[in-house]
């Protein structure tokens, strides 16, 4: 392994530390809306296809944080890897909004 303080390492910590985080976050607040809440505007089936993938979409996050800390933040991830949990994350933001509106009216 390279140096550990290299500018390198510091942008991964920086950048890539806070949005796994944040994807954790996210990701955990949608399936507690998806496994707690019937939404009216989806069918069944929609809604534990939703809740599938965000679980999939954990433990693969789950995997990459791990590996992430076992070579002490110095391995990046792929674009690839993190443009699905990206847009599964504002597909579930949506579906958020949308039944917190529906609980307004």
């Amino acid at each position: 392994m390279g140096d550990s303080n290299s500018p390198s390492t510091e942008l991964l910590k920086t950048v890539l530390e806070p949005l796994l985080e944040d994807f954790q976050y996210w990701l955990e607040r949608s399936r507690q809306l998806l496994e707690n809440e019937k939404i009216q505007f989806m069918t069944e089936e929609e809604q534990l296809d939703l809740l599938q993938r965000v679980k999939e979409a954990q433990a693969e996050l789950s995997t990459a944080k791990m590996l992430f800390a076992a070579t002490d933040r110095q391995v990046g991830i792929d674009m690839a890897t993190l443009m699905p949990w990206h847009q599964l994350v504002t597909e579930c933001g949506n579906v958020g909004m949308r039944y917190r509106q529906s609980k307004q009216e």
